[in-house]
């Protein structure tokens, strides 16, 4: 209607910036903390656990330590459950918080994704925004969900836990950037990574 005020858009983030955000997570300690990570990010939407996850399972210098990826499952499945059930504030418990990885290694890892975040940031922009919109957003958490449970096979199926690693942070750019082109690729990505698991597991 003329004359009506239209909803202000959020502000989306770009991947370099939330790096840079997630470099100086716990930076006066020898290692560093999912709790950290978690709080630099921000914990008020699901989209930070996505992309922690994500990313932590891309990372060739910790996800491929053994048990990362199934870690990483366990924190995508509490938080999808969480939203799926309509929680507005998602918990998880401090065993699970309390998981560190040094410092040096954290460091290293987010340095060398600096330069793919910028090649990244110039693609996102938004788009199809009725893909990631609410209450479109559930498909993506229940997919998300789909991928975290079928994860602790993957450590088994060569390069089917970097699919999973690269479509949660499709879903979590997606969210971040208002971008469903992202959410679009990563729903792909999603059902291809898993046919490559019952192929390999058959």
């Amino acid at each position: 209607m003329a004359g009506e005020a239209a909803e202000p858009e959020r502000p989306r983030d770009d991947l370099t910036r939330l790096l840079a955000r997630v470099q100086q997570a716990g930076h006066h300690a020898e290692s560093v903390s999912l709790e950290a990570i978690l709080d630099s990010l921000g914990r008020r939407s699901f989209a930070p656990f996505l992309l922690v996850a994500g990313l932590v399972t891309l990372a060739p210098l910790i996800g491929d330590i053994p048990g990362v990826p199934t870690l990483m499952a366990m924190l995508v499945v509490l938080a999808a459950v969480q939203l799926l059930a309509g929680r507005e504030h998602i918990w998880l418990p401090h065993w699970l918080l309390r998981r560190r990885v040094s410092r040096a290694r954290f460091v290293a890892v987010i340095r060398g994704m600096e330069r793919p975040a910028c090649w990244v940031d110039r693609l996102l922009k938004p788009r199809l925004t009725w893909l990631i919109r609410r209450p479109a957003h559930l498909p993506v958490a229940l997919t998300s969900l789909l991928i975290a449970l079928a994860m602790p096979p993957m450590e088994v199926v060569p390069f089917t836990a970097n699919g999973a690693g690269l479509a949660l942070t499709l879903f979590a750019l997606a969210l971040l950037a208002h971008d469903g082109l992202m959410a679009l690729l990563g729903y792909v990505l999603t059902f291809g990574t898993l046919a490559l698991v019952i192929v390999g597991l058959a």
